[in-house]
């Protein structure tokens, strides 16, 4: 409790929500889900409007990719996305700035072999011109009974 109340004062004197409204932003809303719905039909056009020129895509084993070289490899139809289901999601809004944290049960065919995982994944979306853009979204592997 002291803790809790230590960091809401820590953030009241920053000027910062430490905790946003749980109703967020419904466009919000939309947007993050639009992004496994997208991926999943493969629609890199409709990406491409979606996220950030300079977004930044951190895989679970590492793997960094920019926006070309993403919506790049999802053309070629390499990984096909089977399932991706998002459970626990948690919207955060500070100003024009938003983080989207949650777990995500996905199935995909990746070069002909097929996988399944659940992740924890962070995405970071930034208000610009009205509209919600995707900056950087990062994942990790949920280990075996976690």
């Amino acid at each position: 409790m002291i803790k809790h109340l230590l960091l809401t004062a820590a953030f009241a004197a920053a000027g910062i929500a430490p905790f946003a409204a749980l109703a967020a932003d419904p466009l919000l809303e939309a947007r993050d889900a639009s992004w496994n719905a997208l991926r999943q039909q493969a629609n890199v056009a409709a990406l491409d409007q979606l996220i950030d020129p300079a977004f930044v895509l951190v895989h679970s084993d590492g793997k960094v990719q920019h926006k070309t070289d993403y919506l790049a490899d999802l053309s070629t139809r390499k990984r096909v996305n089977g399932e991706i289901r998002n459970e626990g999601v948690v919207i955060r809004e500070y100003g024009d700035m938003a983080v989207v944290n949650g777990t995500s049960v996905q199935s995909a065919v990746t070069d002909g072999k097929p996988w399944h995982g659940r992740f924890r994944f962070t995405r970071v979306w930034v208000k610009r011109g009205g509209d919600w853009v995707l900056v950087s979204s990062h994942s990790s592997r949920v280990a075996d009974g976690g």
